[in-house]
């Protein structure tokens, strides 16, 4: 086993620099195109890299952990300024720039199947979306503030599970990209209605 090891409560301060951090994500990021996530090791990882293992484990803990950051450092969009001043000019923002990003399809046939079989490739993961989804309830807290949502609206705690849901079923049912026209439309058909209705 090649994994995290359990639990990394205290993470030693890191000397890696920010330039060398990306360059082990990219390193991590080809590994796992090549052979998938199962057969990816500290190892491999630490030879391609020209990194000790030491200093991996002391940055990021495990596999799971250092996967699942360069993962989030590959993601091709972010949140950042996402205050249009409405909740429909959010959404909209946000469905352009899913649309728009690149879509890496053979790493997430390396990785989508690995965090349903691995609780702990599933819980870094997990974590790495966290601040994601802090944002995303930011944005609908200010939507009722506004007084566009309600405050007890049932919706707002699945609003990560409908974009979600919006952009795989796209790429599962219908067998193309989810671009930002259909996620507009699919923002303007079921996500809004359900934080707005009454």
């Amino acid at each position: 086993m090649d994994g995290g090891g359990g639990p990394c409560p205290r993470r030693r301060r890191s000397r890696i620099s920010v330039e060398r951090e990306a360059e082990i994500h990219e390193g991590v990021l080809a590994l796992l195109r090549e052979v998938g996530y199962e057969a990816l090791t500290m190892d491999a990882v630490a030879l391609t890299t020209r990194c000790s293992k030491a200093t991996l484990y002391r940055k990021w803990c495990g596999k799971p952990q250092l996967v699942a950051a360069s993962l989030r450092h590959n993601r091709p969009f972010d949140f950042e300024g996402l205050d249009t001043g409405s909740l429909a000019g959010d959404l909209h923002e946000l469905a352009r720039r899913i649309g728009e990003a690149k879509k890496d399809t053979a790493l997430m046939r390396a990785v989508v199947p690995a965090v349903a079989r691995n609780p702990e490739l599933a819980a870094a993961f997990g974590e790495t979306l966290r601040q994601d989804h802090e944002a995303l309830h930011r944005m609908v807290d200010r939507a009722a503030a506004r007084g566009e949502v309600a405050p007890d609206c049932p919706a707002r705690a699945y609003l990560p599970h409908l974009l979600i849901g919006g952009v795989m079923a796209r790429s599962l049912i219908d067998l193309r990209e989810p671009d930002p026209d259909y996620l507009r439309q699919y923002v303007d058909a079921v996500v809004l209605p359900a934080l707005t209705r009454r």
